[in-house]
């Protein structure tokens, strides 16, 4: 870096400069700069395929910004001797997922460093980064993050209870370099691959979570949970489906497995969930409506990665999200319409932070998935303590529904849309913070390229600045004043070939507050009393079942009774029965279906793509769900059962031991292994693990006919005990 001494005058002068927001903050606010990057797909500020270090899709030149009380700013990067002013080479930086530590003395974050030269086509690679001295009159320092994944990506860190950092990456699942980058399951485009685990001391890392399509913004609660916005998309592959219909040619193959050598197959065949509304050669001859299923909603998880589950067991039927036909089109009394308490609908949630003051409540951002930077309306989750029963949650809308989405451009936005909101922060007074644009329309480069492309001057429409809320007299909130007078840079830099200029404002997001909160116990899988009741009944331990599913890298999964499910959801069969008993749970209204086999699939990673115009095949594979195929310790199948399944007890009760680390999903099905109801998400497990669901779609206040939560000893878990007593795994 050029001018050091001159360099860092300067800043101590800017540090000085009082900012113009008339609220008193009592505390030191962190946030971060960036160079506005007008487009929207696979850049650092959309809703996925975020977490990429090119210079195209992040730009270089952001910082890590402090403002103190007094309002006074200091750039903690520059001052720590990172970053550069002017032309961007290989000093130059970008800043992003500021989280400060449980003991307000640090804060953990992501940075990318160095920028090509023309031409230049370089690997660049988000890495953890640790800051201190945060102190007014103290010097920064900066430590990266030791032991973490050196050459993969590694985003939006947090701070465990216990010394561990939680963090987003896009390692493999299991390590295998062939397999990056992981593709997500809507335009086979890079995804992460869930939330990670790291003890940087002495370099256990292990994955909490595996996402087929990303996870996103992890944080840890006052209650000790890990909470963080889940992509579900668990559908069919849209590409292969058109490639199955004809045009356009996106060049979908499968392979025979996951292995490195593994054979391109001339085939595309899927196996679950039933097919896309649009893929005519696949429906035909079926019962199905067609399958979409799309949202980013509250997710939860132990520190260790057990009882994943949306929040408190909220869903679509509760919040809202995706448009979800009825599963089959010869039963009248399947429906996508529900009923819930809460009356205002959310299509997404993301940005999720927890209400200091009132901390059962989450606020976040219901925004569209493309267009606005993720950026959009504010709302509040109001039951977000565990103890709170998925069916009274209810959303509280903070700004007005009208900054939700955007206003096509020539078109005059409504006199209630105050702009777009992204990054809302609550701090400890309950002042609220967010990023803010005024701007009402989809973002646009409003910038100019020259002739031979040689130089490019992009213009976003969006001017992100933190600003806080005021409460308006009808109750919504809209932005108030600005945090800071506006932090200006000029620089550039190459992206490849082109020379980015770029002059003004940049963009202030990611605010946190830094101070000292108390760390939350650690929460940990506790086995309900039924479950127990088996175990003592068949002389088997806890602690002996737990040492034999970990040495196996194993997990089990028990139902208590497939046939109960929630009152809310009749999209897929609610009246079902056991084939064979006299199990049943049943209403006076449609078909009554005959149930068999619980059938899992694990997310093997066996979809290829070739490039639109060559035999080029594209890096990286999506997930297909496969039936389970990893495991051979379940009983042996009876005759005529689907693959990867396993019988259903007669009091409607199923225990399966099942792969860990890996995303699985299952259905329940008839006696000829045809499909009756389907989960709608993808879950993973740990090794040791024991996961009980009461029911199939658990129950939350009701089932189908009034009944509570079933309580039943699961018959299925003594016939799998003693079958591994029988063949000496306990």
């Amino acid at each position: 870096m050029k001018n050091q001494s001159l360099k860092l005058v300067l800043l101590m002068a800017a540090s000085q400069l009082p900012s113009i927001a008339q609220a008193a903050i009592d505390n030191p606010i962190a946030f971060v700069t960036q160079v506005p990057i007008p487009q929207d797909f696979c850049t650092i500020n959309a809703t996925f395929c975020n977490h990429k270090g090119a210079i195209d899709v992040t730009g270089r030149g952001g910082d890590l910004w402090i403002r103190y009380p007094d309002g006074s700013l200091k750039n903690l990067t520059a001052a720590a001797g990172y970053g550069m002013d002017g032309h961007q080479g290989g000093a130059a930086i970008q800043v992003r997922d500021p989280a400060v530590h449980w003991d307000g003395n640090k804060i953990i974050f992501s940075m990318v460093k160095g920028a090509p030269a023309r031409y230049q086509i370089n690997q660049y690679r988000w890495q953890l980064y640790e800051i201190t001295g945060l102190g007014k009159n103290e010097t920064p320092v900066i430590t990266k993050v030791a032991k973490q994944p050196a050459t993969y990506n590694n985003v939006s860190p947090t701070y465990g209870t216990d010394g561990r950092i939680i963090f987003v990456s896009d390692r493999p699942r299991n390590g295998a370099s062939h397999l990056y980058p992981q593709l997500d399951e809507y335009e086979e485009a890079p995804s992460n691959t869930g939330l990670w685990s790291l003890n940087p001391v002495d370099g256990n890392l292990f994955m909490v979570t595996h996402a087929p399509s990303g996870d996103f913004n992890p944080f840890v609660d006052s209650y000790g949970r890990v909470i963080f916005t889940r992509w579900d998309h668990l559908q069919q592959d849209q590409q292969a489906a058109a490639d199955r219909n004809g045009v356009p040619h996106y060049g979908t193959f499968n392979y025979a497995n996951e292995s490195a050598t593994a054979t391109q197959l001339n085939s595309r065949q899927e196996v679950f969930p039933e097919p896309l509304k649009f893929d005519a050669i696949s429906l035909a001859g079926t019962h199905f409506n067609g399958h979409s299923f799309n949202h980013f909603f509250p997710w939860q998880v132990n520190e260790d990665g057990s009882d994943l589950e949306l929040v408190n067991h909220v869903g679509r039927h509760e919040l809202g999200g995706s448009f979800v036909d009825a599963a089959f089109n010869d039963d009248s009394a399947l429906t996508y319409l529900t009923t819930s308490i809460n009356q205002k609908k959310i299509s997404n949630f993301f940005q999720i932070k927890q209400h200091p003051v009132t901390p059962n409540w989450f606020v976040g951002i219901n925004a569209p998935e493309f267009s606005t930077h993720a950026s959009g309306q504010i709302v509040r989750l109001n039951g977000a303590a565990p103890t709170t029963n998925a069916a009274n949650m209810t959303i509280s809308y903070i700004t007005d529904k009208t900054t939700a989405s955007f206003v096509s451009d020539g078109a005059t936005p409504p006199a209630a849309d105050s702009g777009h909101y992204r990054d809302p922060l609550v701090i400890a007074d309950g002042t609220m913070l967010a990023a803010h644009t005024f701007e009402t329309r989809a973002d646009k480069n409003e910038g100019s390229t020259s002739a031979d492309s040689a130089h490019s001057y992009p213009q976003s429409r969006y001017q992100f600045r933190i600003r806080t809320l005021k409460k308006l007299a009808n109750g919504t909130y809209t932005a108030d004043q600005p945090l800071t007078t506006g932090i200006n840079k000029t620089l550039t830099y190459y992206s490849p070939d082109s020379l980015v200029h770029y002059s003004g404002e940049l963009w202030e997001l990611q605010p946190v507050e830094v101070k000292a909160r108390a760390i939350p116990a650690k929460r940990t899988s506790i086995l309900a009393t039924p479950e127990k009741q088996i175990l003592q009944e068949e002389g088997v331990s806890e602690a002996s079942l737990r040492n034999y599913l970990t040495s196996k890298n194993l997990a089990l999964a028990i139902v208590r009774n497939t046939t109960r499910r929630d009152v809310s959801d009749k999209q897929q069969p609610f009246n079902l029965a056991v084939a064979g008993s006299a199990t049943q749970t049943a209403t006076n209204a449609g078909k009554v279906y005959d149930v068999a086999h619980f059938q899992a699939f694990q997310a093997d990673q066996i979809r290829g793509i070739k490039s639109y115009d060559s035999n080029y095949v594209i890096p990286g594979r999506r997930v297909l769900a496969q039936p389970l195929h990893s495991v051979t310790n379940n009983p042996p199948l009876a005759a005529g059962a689907p693959s990867g399944s396993v019988k259903i007890a007669a009091d409607g009760s199923v225990a399966m031991l099942l792969p860990t680390r890996r995303a699985l999903t299952w259905q329940i099905t008839d006696t000829q292994g045809n499909p009756v109801v389907r989960e709608r998400n993808w879950l993973s497990m740990q090794p040791g693990e024991i996961r009980t669901c009461p029911a199939c779609h658990g129950v939350n206040k009701a089932d189908q006919i009034g009944q509570k939560s079933p309580t039943n000893k699961p018959e299925a878990l003594r016939q799998l005990l003693q079958f591994l007593k029988a063949n000496g795994s306990l």
